[in-house]
């Protein structure tokens, strides 16, 4: 069995003395891993770093085995992390995001959503905006997304600036105004997040504030729904993110 497809780099792991295992994001088999046969040559090293788009071609006997990649880069951005402890941080915490994904399954909104926050990481005016777009991405992707739609006690559709902890649902300030010590805040900016095309749309700088509650949000349900049923905590790199913000 054979496929060819394009990748973002998520890691590699070393695997006897030459090779390593590389888990890779494409855009029709979502996410993948193979064996890199001299992975870490000196040649291929800067290929596979996380971040990379690479072409891929795949080769085992039956889908579910590990199977064989052969790879030729296709853009490197890695290098241009390394002057930036938000890029660096920042794609630290979009690979263990990323990572959560279950294998074979593609999520080509995601994908493309991915290629737009890696394009910008090394911008640092507008690159926490879409990274925590992307959190709220896979939160939907993953079938715990948050409906900020509309108010959840009446239906109203302005003026929704809080947003349920327990249901993720919306609620407007009027509606939830005797409950706000309760509510988690939700910012303008992320009411109109989207994905792949119009992910971009916004991208400026909303404010610390705002961001800072934006990330609150999404870390919420991003603690409770994915990484603690998986007896996980939140990433380091997350952390350090939020450090750099303030």
């Amino acid at each position: 069995m054979q496929w060819e497809d394009e990748g973002i780099v998520l890691g590699a792991r070393r695997f006897g003395e030459t090779g390593v295992i590389l888990d890779l994001l494409t855009r029709a088999r979502g996410r993948h891993a193979g064996l890199v046969r001299g992975g870490r040559s000196l040649r291929m090293q800067p290929v596979l770093q996380p971040g990379n788009s690479v072409a891929a071609v795949w080769r085992g006997r039956i889908e579910g085995q590990l199977g064989h990649f052969r790879v030729e880069p296709v853009a490197s951005r890695a290098g241009r992390y390394l002057a930036s402890p938000v890029a660096l941080n920042g794609l630290g915490l979009l690979t263990e995001l990323l990572r959560l994904l279950p294998e074979h399954d593609p999520h080509p909104a995601l994908y493309d959503a991915t290629l737009v926050v890696l394009d910008h990481l090394d911008d640092a005016a507008i690159a926490p905006v879409l990274l925590v777009r992307l959190e709220l991405a896979l939160l939907a992707e993953l079938g715990f997304g948050l409906d900020l739609s509309q108010c959840a006690l009446t239906g109203a559709t302005q003026d929704l600036v809080y947003v349920s902890p327990r249901s993720g649902r919306a609620v407007s300030r009027v509606a939830g105004e005797p409950y706000r010590e309760r509510l988690l805040a939700l910012p303008a900016f992320l009411r109109d997040s989207g994905s792949g095309q119009g992910f971009m749309a916004g991208a400026g700088h909303p404010g610390d504030v705002a961001l800072r509650a934006a990330f609150a949000l999404t870390g919420h349900f991003l603690a409770r729904d994915l990484f603690h049923p998986r007896e996980r905590t939140l990433p380091d790199a997350r952390a350090r993110l939020l450090s750099l913000l303030r």
